[in-house]
């Protein structure tokens, strides 16, 4: 399976669609935080593999935004920074928010351009 393979249909029940729903909001705000606590609480229970899936997902995604805002944090010399970070917040918002809807259908979402450095 390659980076832009979706990821493999996965049974969720209505609490795992809902812990990856709020995994994936809680980027909003938190960061790394809670897709990091959710993917090492759950990494190692097979009957949590959306859970899992969707942890991962989020925490790749929030470690390329971090990047990208390490990057507009160096660049804020040329100015050019703020606006740079400002564009990574508002992919962040978007991207989460259709992340949580589709995880709350029971869709395993794959973030359009994220580092897959976790798998």
């Amino acid at each position: 399976m390659n980076d832009f393979d979706p990821a493999p249909a996965v049974a969720a029940t209505q609490d795992d669609r809902t812990f990856a729903m709020l995994t994936h909001l809680s980027c909003i705000i938190f960061g790394f935080i809670v897709p990091l606590i959710m993917w090492l609480v759950h990494k190692d229970r097979p009957e949590k593999a959306f859970v899992t899936d969707q942890a991962k997902e989020a925490l790749n995604f929030q470690i390329t935004l971090t990047i990208g805002y390490v990057i507009g944090m160096v660049l804020t010399i040329i100015l050019i920074g703020g606006l740079i970070n400002l564009v990574l917040w508002i992919l962040c918002v978007v991207f989460s928010i259709i992340a949580a809807l589709k995880a709350k259908d029971g869709v395993a979402y794959r973030y359009p351009f994220a580092l897959r450095l976790i798998s």
